[in-house]
């Protein structure tokens, strides 16, 4: 059985390889829309789904692998099902919120939430002030986030 202190080095190290796997993820992305000049955006919205894809299966995979272990303490097992269904949650939330922004009219959009801010990217080489208001209203109504909270950026 192991120890305790054996039990947090694996879960720290976990933890490290989360943090690291999203830190090449947006090194990676900043190389591909930084080396071209122009950005196909129809590749880098897909891209970008791809990889956040992949980022959370693996962040799935790492606490249903805490939650299976049986040397895995009460405790851990029971952070690692919050997280994992708060992961759920903000998946879910963020692809109503993009269909929702779609309904609108806009070709292609990716939402990602986090506890302090909303980002969109939308498909859309500028903006006018009447949809920017769609995208607010949507990602107000589907997050709660205020005003100030929410990043919207047009991308061509």
């Amino acid at each position: 059985m192991l120890t305790k202190k054996k039990k947090i080095i694996v879960l720290g190290t976990m933890l490290v390889l989360l943090v690291i796997t999203g830190y090449l993820n947006v090194v990676l992305n900043n190389k591909v829309i930084n080396t071209g000049g122009n950005v196909n955006t129809g590749n880098f919205f897909s891209t970008y789904r791809l990889d956040r894809q992949d980022t959370r299966n693996q962040e799935i995979s790492y606490y249903d692998a805490i939650i299976a272990s049986e040397s895995s303490s009460a405790e851990a097992k029971t952070l690692s099902e919050t997280k994992k269904m708060q992961l759920i949650a903000a998946m879910e939330l963020e692809l109503v919120t993009e269909g929702l922004i779609k309904a609108k009219g806009f070709e292609d959009v990716i939402v990602t939430n986090t506890t302090s801010s909303v980002n969109v990217i939308v498909k859309s080489g500028t903006l006018e002030a009447t949809q920017v208001a769609q995208i607010v209203e949507v990602v107000q109504e589907q997050t709660g986030a205020i005003i100030d909270n929410i990043k919207i950026i047009p991308v061509e």
